[in-house]
C-alpha cells in the first residue's frame, strides 16, 4: 500500500517519514503502538531451511519482521507448508531451534493441518492413513479428533499375503493395531504425508477403493465410494540434495495411473495443501487474526515453488514474492506462474515488500 497524498502532505512530494507512516498506520490523533496492516506467509523448504539447516537470509528476514526495520515495527507471519509427516507442536519446537525464533502454533500451517476442519465428517468413521513412519501419523489424526484410524501397515500385519514384497521390521510390528479388516468398512483414505512403500500403498489403496479389503460382502453399487483425499499437490520440493525430489504430488499421479489401468479411469480425489483454495483459505483466516482486525491487509506470500506458493497466492489475492534458493531455477526460463516480484532469497523479499507498503 502506498500512503496517500493527503498523509504525506505535498510539501513532502514523494518522500515520508516514519512518523506519518506510524501515524497512519494507527490512525489520526492515535498515540497507540502501532499495528501493522502488512502479513507475510512463508515457504518452508527452500525458503526459509535447505534440507535441516536455516539457509543465511532466513534470520536475517525474521529479524527484520521482529521489529528490527526503521520503523520499529512487529510485522505478523505464518509458515505455510506443504511439508508434514509429524505433528505441529513437534514441528514447531524443531523450527525454532533451527530458525532461532520461537514459532508458535498459532503461526504454523503444514499440509494436514486443515484436515482440522474436515474431522467432523469423519471423527466416528473408519479411516486409512498413509504417510510418515510406523504410526506417526495416527497419532496426528487422533490428536485432530479422528477416531478410528489405521494404517497400511496395520493392514499388511492382519494378512502379509496382501503385499508379500514387504517384511515388517520389529519398529513396524511394534507400531501396528491388530483388527480384523474383513469387518473393517473405511470411509476415506487420507494422504497426510508422502508415503514410505508407494508400491504397499498403492496395492492397499487400490484394494480398499474396490472392496477387496473391507466391504467385500456388499454389492458395488450399494457400497458407499471411499473419499479420497491428498494433502500436498506438490510434484517436486526441494531437500538438501543438489536436485528437487519428487513428492506426494508424483505419488498421487502414480497411483491413478496404475488405478486406470486396473478400472478403465482414474479415481475422484479431494485436494488440499498449496496451491488450493482450501489452503489458502484457512491461511488468510490465520492471518487475519494475527492482524487483530486490521482492515484492508497487504498479505504476502514468500516462496520458491511457481505451481503451490505463486499460483496459490495469485488466486487468493495476495501479493506473492518467488524467491531464488529453492525449487525454481531462473536460469532455466521464466516461472509458470508470475509473481509480484522475483528476489534473489528470503531477507531480499522481505525488504522489498517493506519498501513497496511503506516507501522505505
Amino acid at each position: 500500500m502506498l500512503i496517500p497524498r493527503h498523509i504525506i502532505g505535498p510539501k513532502y512530494g514523494n518522500r515520508v517519514t516514519v512518523k506519518q507512516i506510524a501515524r497512519y498506520l494507527t490512525g489520526s490523533g492515535n498515540t497507540a503502538k502501532p499495528c501493522s496492516r502488512l502479513a507475510f506467509a512463508f515457504d518452508i523448504d527452500g525458503v526459509l531451511l535447505r534440507g535441516k539447516n536455516s539457509l543465511p537470509a532466513a534470520k536475517e528476514a525474521l529479524s527484520i519482521l521482529d521489529g528490527n526495520n526503521k520503523l520499529g515495527l512487529k510485522i505478523p507471519f505464518i509458515l505455510l507448508t506443504n511439508g508434514g509427516g509429524i505433528s505441529e507442536e513437534e514441528r514447531c519446537r524443531k523450527l525454532s531451534s533451527q530458525l532461532g525464533v520461537q514459532i508458535r502454533l498459532d503461526q504454523f500451517i503444514q499440509a494436514h493441518t486443515v484436515l482440522k476442519s474436515v474431522v467432523h465428517k469423519y471423527a466416528d468413521v473408519p479411516v486409512l492413513v498413509l504417510g510418515g513412519k510406523g504410526d506417526t501419523l495416527r497419532r496426528v489424526a487422533e490428536g485432530y479428533g479422528f477416531q478410528k484410524v489405521y494404517t497400511t501397515l496395520d493392514i499388511l500385519a492382519w494378512n502379509p499375503s496382501i503385499w508379500p514384497f514387504h517384511d515388517l521390521t520389529h519398529d513396524e510390528r511394534a507400531s501396528v493395531r491388530p483388527t480384523d479388516f474383513s469387518k473393517i468398512q473405511f470411509g476415506a483414505i487420507f494422504v497426510f504425508h508422502d508415503p514410505r512403500n508407494w508400491a504397499l500403498d498403492t496395492q492397499i489403496m487400490c484394494d480398499v477403493i474396490q472392496g477387496i479389503i473391507g466391504g467385500s460382502h456388499e454389492i458395488n453399487h450399494t457400497r458407499k465410494p471411499v473419499d479420497l483425499i491428498f494433502c500436498n499437490p506438490d510434484l517436486i520440493w526441494q531437500s538438501d540434495f543438489e536436485a528437487p525430489r519428487m513428492g506426494q504430488g508424483a505419488f498421487r499421479i502414480a497411483f491413478q495411473a496404475v488405478f486406470q489401468s486396473l478400472t478403465g479411469s482414474t479415481y475422484p480425489y479431494i485436494q488440499f495443501g498449496k496451491p488450493t483454495e482450501a489452503t489458502y483459505n484457512f491461511a488468510e483466516a490465520m492471518l487475519r487474526h494475527r492482524l487483530q482486525g486490521v482492515p484492508k491487509p497487504s498479505l504476502y506470500m514468500v516462496g520458491d515453488n511457481p505451481e503451490s506458493d505463486i499460483a496459490g497466492a495469485n488466486a487468493a489475492g495476495w501479493k506473492s514474492i518467488l524467491v531464488h534458493t529453492g525449487v525454481y531455477d531462473p536460469h532455466r526460463g521464466p516461472p509458470s506462474h508470475q509473481p509480484t516480484h522475483q528476489a534473489g532469497d528470503v531477507a531480499e523479499a522481505v525488504r522489498w515488500a517493506l519498501e513497496q507498503e511503506f516507501c522505505l
